[in-house]
């Protein structure tokens, strides 16, 4: 495994920079945009990388701070999302700006980055949102902090949003947490064995 590698940028093509090491082994290595912008050949580069080991080819991705790999590595557990889409996101974003945009579950923020749709979007919102312990706001309606638990657990489960959304409605209020979670179990359950 290959997770960081220091040396100085012998050429750049495109969004790939070629990085001599000390030792003289030459790695392409896609880089991000910010890392262009800093970087120009000559210059010393030390950036944390993701080695991806395909069929066809193997490929090093480049990041400039931990957090940034961190970030990468979150977007690779979305289903559906692969080393290009999320290197396209990290590329093209700013840390702060990515995490402010799941918080507040903000749909155009990764629309609007190139090659990325609402379907996908909306999957790095409803995964990145459970691993950064915020929950989804719901546009009909106030949810009380013990539904709100609710739903984090079934949505943990596998069960689909909108179906757990429809269920928790109509439950009793006055149910405990745990009594609501196994009844919306049963519910589910039987919603998807028809």
């Amino acid at each position: 495994m290959i997770g960081r590698i220091r040396g100085t940028v012998s050429e750049i093509d495109g969004t790939i920079g070629l990085i001599e090491t000390a030792s003289g082994i030459y790695y392409q290595v896609y880089l991000t945009t910010n890392l262009l912008s800093k970087h120009q050949v000559s210059n010393p580069i030390d950036v944390y990388t993701y080695f991806q080991v395909r069929e066809d080819a193997h490929v090093l991705y480049g990041f400039e701070t931990k957090q940034e790999h961190k970030l990468f590595l979150l977007l690779l557990s979305v289903p559906g999302i692969g080393p290009k889409s999320a290197f396209t996101v990290i590329s093209n974003t700013k840390n702060d700006d990515l995490v402010a945009a799941v918080k507040k579950n903000d749909v155009q923020f990764f629309t609007n980055i190139k090659s990325l749709g609402k379907k996908t979007a909306l999957k790095i919102i409803l995964e990145l949102s459970q691993k950064f312990k915020t929950e989804f706001t719901f546009q009909d309606g106030e949810v009380s902090e013990d539904d709100k638990t609710v739903i984090e657990a079934l949505t943990s489960l596998g069960f689909a949003n909108k179906e757990i959304r429809k269920t928790i409605a109509n439950l009793p209020k006055e149910l405990r947490i745990e009594d609501k979670i196994t009844k919306a179990i049963q519910i589910l359950s039987g919603n998807k064995s028809r």
